[in-house]
């Protein structure tokens, strides 16, 4: 990889430090204990990454606020975030961090794989119920309202728990996401997403994340994304839109949109104020990318969102 221009400190920092990580399939470890593995971790952490894996994935986000991508969907989460992730579809979720902060204990996380759930549903016919959830799971599904208020409590409850009335919360878990209305569910990746990923293809993308995700408001350039990762700019476009199935400008206007939705939501700010703020230069630019994205201009969405 080619080195990144020492004159800008910070970038150079980011390399540094991201160069060292080589982020590969993540091989998740079975726990010999309990019928699948429950976890949690800080962030940072070294497994808070872009990263895929066989193993179906149930996620709760504790505490914090941020931004998420989910195979080719991008997105910004708050605390009580609960998601399910499919085999092998990549995810990453990023925290807001003041310097030096860490979030102990951010994620609650629960993985089982595909053959423990066949196995199951063929001595507990009951368990078929959960067959069309995971086959949906594939593009992932955000789950919102009650359904996610009810699914955190039962993932909060597994941690605590062990033996019988640990797969007690279990079972009430997958009932609470397989039966949860459609109106609180949140389909994410496209159907039609591939991703090509290996390790060296996860590592470029981990980085270049890291850096727009830092940087999305500001002034996010391809050039300096292709040099973080040592490559030429031709070559980064393609290999960036192969390994995520979207352009590198994709990914910025996703993001930026994505802020601009939750600042919408969630303050008063005008509407001409929320356009810069996320990164935007103009505000028709703006107006027609967000009615382009969600189909509604960014006042009727507000609107909408305050009803």
């Amino acid at each position: 990889m080619t080195a990144v221009d020492p004159a800008d400190g910070a970038t150079a920092r980011l390399a540094e430090r991201l160069l060292g990580m080589r982020a590969n399939r993540e091989v998740i470890p079975p726990d010999p204990n309990h019928s699948v593995r429950w976890n949690q971790h800080d962030y940072p952490s070294p497994v808070a990454r872009w990263n895929y894996h066989p193993q179906y994935e149930i996620h709760l986000i504790r505490k914090g606020t941020g931004k998420f991508i989910v195979g080719d969907h991008i997105g910004t989460f708050e605390a009580g975030h609960v998601s399910i992730v499919g085999s092998g579809l990549p995810h990453d979720w990023v925290s807001d961090l003041e310097p030096g902060e860490v979030l102990e204990n951010r994620d609650a996380v629960i993985q089982f794989d595909r053959k423990w759930v066949e196995q199951t549903a063929s001595l507990v016919p009951e368990m078929a119920e959960v067959k069309p959830l995971l086959e949906q799971s594939a593009r992932g599904i955000e789950f919102l309202g009650r359904s996610a208020e009810t699914a955190a409590a039962a993932i909060e409850a597994m941690g605590v728990t062990t033996g019988l009335e640990r797969l007690q919360h279990l079972f009430e878990l997958f009932g609470i996401l397989a039966r949860a209305p459609q109106e609180e569910r949140r389909f994410l990746a496209d159907e039609l997403f591939r991703p090509q990923l290996d390790g060296q293809a996860a590592a470029v993308v981990d980085i270049v994340l890291e850096y727009v995700f830092s940087n999305h408001a500001g002034n996010v350039k391809m050039s300096e994304a292709a040099a973080l990762v040592g490559m030429p700019e031709p070559t980064f476009s393609k290999y960036f839109k192969r390994a995520t199935g979207q352009t590198f400008s994709d990914l910025v206007r996703k993001l930026r949109l994505a802020h601009a939705r939750r600042l919408l939501e969630s303050t008063d700010k005008a509407i001409s104020d929320i356009c810069y703020e996320v990164g935007f230069s103009n505000l028709s630019n703006f107006n027609r990318h967000f009615l382009n994205d969600t189909g509604e201009t960014p006042r009727h969405y507000r609107q909408r969102a305050h009803d």
